[in-house]
């Protein structure tokens, strides 16, 4: 596995008031399983928007096959054999999961809506899921879409595989699969570019792994002579110890109790959160936690149940009727329910907390932007300016945008979805200690997590969801990762 196959050289590329990349030379060799890390704002996106063609770099050559280009276009990337894998699903919600696969391809004049389903269900076969290709993408959960866009990728004659954040919506079933797939496609010769934060995968599939820092290039090693915490380091640039914050088990009264919740395909939920506490929400795909906490939001429809709010039995309907009492959601996609990506990020953190920048229904502009200065400040948010659109900022930072929009409403109720899905270990432990620091004051946390280590770190108790139903609850001093997956996998409390 020493025949270089495709290389990046000194490739530099600005943005307004930010250096993305700044010299970067990576060699990547023929059929290895290749990790790129990096903080949130290292370049790593940049990186394979570059080598996508998605953008054209400052400087710098790209080397495939011993030829050198100056830049790829999209269409001359995908003729070379470059597919890419984004974080961000890039499906056609409207067609359905064969006609995304296929989409563009020729067949010729036999054609059929028929043949293109079938080979999407031969694909489907390969990773042992029940997809119906004739399925309307936007129906499909989170796991069912990114099976369909690693589909996608893989019925192409690929020869370079560049995958972001690939596992964050798959169950560990799903990974497991999705490994298998990597597998294979190294076994046929195919060089893949691995992007994660997840530390387990990169010493489990990957046989080199670059970091990157502040759009740098920090370092390129054999992953198995290297251990995590000295990847950590060269991405952080210091010495750094991935632990949780320190809990006090001092809890005040109840702050939200949930009795009998029904609806969005929940069923009878409940469970209750005290004021200083970190309940955690446990569960596989599909087990109906974040469903359960968009009708606790008000963002779906209640059917039945009673929610009460410091005692109180309250009504909320909507989103603004949780708000009004206190409750507050960070969801788990920031980029479609969290923040507005075309806006800025002082609008973003102003437009939730409107009344309090108004002076007699006009915007004070430096309420505005001291309330946006406060917050930007107090979570360490990247980004050379107030005015900078959301969307060109890190995910990291993107999601600090919106944690910061809801601490900015002072509401004592909050439900984290997934809080640290695709950011990095900085970035994490910042949130870590952001919600230790709320806990302390008295606010009450829901935390929806499909991370194990993070559900056990962060938790004082543990509900399991599975089903729609919530089917257990783990208490801090007897947790229990075993018991947990047993419970989320619908084996009864009793028999676990």
């Amino acid at each position: 596995m020493d025949e270089v196959f495709f290389a990046v050289e000194g490739i530099t590329k600005t943005y307004p008031g930010v250096v993305a990349l700044d010299d970067v030379s990576i060699r990547f060799e023929k059929a290895e399983v290749h990790a790129l890390l990096g903080e949130n704002g290292a370049g790593k996106s940049t990186l394979i928007k570059a080598v996508s063609g998605a953008i054209k770099a400052d400087s710098g050559t790209l080397r495939l096959a011993g030829l050198g280009y100056s830049f790829f276009t999209p269409l001359q990337a995908k003729k070379l054999g470059i597919e890419v894998i984004y974080q961000e699903f890039n499906l056609v919600e409207s067609l359905s999961a064969a006609e995304n696969i296929f989409l563009g391809e020729k067949f010729g004049r036999q054609f059929s809506r028929k043949i293109i389903e079938d080979k999407a269900r031969e694909l489907f076969a390969r990773f042992h899921v029940d997809i119906n290709p004739a399925s309307e993408v936007e129906s499909l959960s989170p796991a069912k879409k990114q099976i369909v866009e690693i589909c996608k990728a893989i019925a192409k004659d690929v020869k370079l595989l560049i995958m972001d954040e690939p596992s964050a919506p798959l169950s560990t079933t799903e990974v497991d699969i999705l490994f298998d797939i990597v597998a294979s496609l190294k076994r046929r010769g195919v060089t893949i570019i691995y992007i994660t934060h997840r530390m387990d995968e990169v010493f489990r599939i990957s046989d080199r792994v670059t970091v990157l820092r502040d759009g740098r290039y920090i370092s390129t090693g054999n992953t198995k002579d290297t251990t995590r915490e000295e990847l950590v380091s060269l991405m952080v640039g210091r010495e750094f110890k991935e632990t949780y914050p320190a809990r006090s088990d001092s809890f005040g009264e109840v702050a939200l109790d949930v009795r009998r919740l029904t609806g969005n395909g929940g069923k009878d939920i409940s469970l209750f959160v005290r004021k200083g506490e970190i309940l955690g929400l446990a569960g596989l795909v599909g087990s109906g936690r974040t469903e359960f906490a968009k009708v606790l939001f008000g963002a779906a429809p209640k059917e039945s149940g009673e929610v009460s709010v410091n005692g109180k039995p309250v009504k909320i309907r909507s989103p603004k009727d949780a708000i009004a009492n206190g409750i507050g959601l960070i969801p788990e996609d920031r980029k479609a329910l969290g923040c507005l990506q075309e806006q800025s990020v002082q609008f973003n953190i102003s437009i939730q907390n409107i009344r309090q920048v108004c002076d007699f229904f006009r915007v004070n502009a430096k309420k505005d932007r001291t309330l946006a200065e406060k917050f930007r400040d107090k979570l360490r948010i990247k980004t050379p300016a107030l005015s900078q659109e959301v969307q060109f900022l890190s995910g990291g930072n993107q999601q600090k945008v919106v944690l910061a929009k809801a601490l900015a409403a002072n509401l004592d109720i909050l439900i984290f979805d997934e809080p640290t899905r695709g950011i990095d270990v900085g970035a994490k432990s910042e949130i870590y200690e952001l919600m230790t620091e709320l806990s302390a004051q008295g606010k009450a946390i829901i935390m929806i997590s499909s991370d194990m280590e993070e559900l056990l770190g962060m938790s004082d108790r543990v509900m399991v969801f599975y089903a729609g139903k919530c089917v257990g609850e783990v208490e801090r001093n007897g947790f229990d990762a075993k018991k947990i997956l047993t419970l989320a996998s619908g084996i009864t409390e009793e028999a676990a």
